[in-house]
């Protein structure tokens, strides 16, 4: 399909199980057999986030998510007055985008494309984690297949020597597809080594599995929160849900949602 002829998504979601052989490319997103994309958020021409049916289209309205845990991974002040939870997947093409690591990237410059005044909303919040005004909470929500499970392990590895967020980066600056070999093994042990990690023990954390069970709970967690698609955010105050963000959407778009929680 020619990418610029096609009307796409801006989270990637899952809500079947039915399989399909020909992966097609939508903006620069290799679609997974397997994933049905639908009920996601559509960006309007104006870059706000609309859905095609109305108001959450039909889904459930989230009222509440698992507190902040210890399992969580964190950046920021425990003590800010506003908490981002956001649900992500390291092989989810808009996870990539929303994180501004590869700005050259297709679906970045697609979403350009459509709303010129679009941009990663991570790079934004950043300000807000360094003044201590907003708290980021990273949660897996790996649903694209075995390279998205073993990223998340490895990455959890990676934090077992202080270099959760140092992986969490280079993992999104090297998307390649979908479970193409991108995140296999071999690659996973090659970005510890370049990442300076002992790779030893790397490589032992990885193979036993160490973290399996902790990915698969993060992603039964997401589930009863709701989640369906990544990326997917909740923005709270006092533990509250305030707003949220849902799919790709903009800095121009995230930034009055934080400011509003911060009042």
């Amino acid at each position: 399909m020619e990418e610029n002829n096609i009307e796409f998504t801006n989270k990637e979601t899952v809500v079947g199980s039915n399989k399909n052989n020909g992966p097609q490319q939508i903006a620069g997103a290799i679609i997974l057999a397997g994933i049905i994309i639908a009920g996601a958020v559509l960006l309007k021409s104006n870059g706000t986030p609309s859905t095609p049916n109305g108001a959450n289209n039909g889904a459930p309205v989230i009222s509440k998510i698992s507190p902040v845990n210890p399992s969580d991974r964190v950046q920021g002040n425990p003590q800010a007055k506003v908490t981002l939870v956001l649900y992500e997947d390291f092989q989810c093409p808009f996870c990539g985008a929303v994180s501004g690591l590869e700005p050259n990237s297709l679906v970045i410059q697609s979403l350009k494309q459509r709303d010129p005044s679009w941009s990663p909303f991570m790079l934004g919040l950043k300000d807000y984690i360094t003044n201590g005004s907003v708290q980021f909470v990273y949660r897996d929500w790996a649903f694209l297949g075995a390279e998205s499970t073993q990223s998340a392990e490895a990455a959890r590895c990676a934090g077992d020597q202080g270099k959760f967020w140092e992986f969490h980066d280079y993992l999104y600056v090297h998307q390649n597809g979908e479970n193409k070999g991108a995140f296999s093994d071999v690659h996973l042990k090659a970005f510890a080594k370049t990442l300076g990690l002992d790779t030893t023990a790397f490589g032992q954390c990885l193979d036993s599995n160490k973290y399996a069970q902790a990915v698969a709970d993060s992603k039964t967690e997401g589930m009863v929160d709701g989640i369906t698609g990544t990326p997917k955010g909740f923005i709270l105050v006092k533990g509250k849900i305030v707003s949220t963000i849902d799919g790709a959407e903009s800095w121009t778009t995230v930034k009055p949602k934080i400011d509003a929680a911060l009042k």
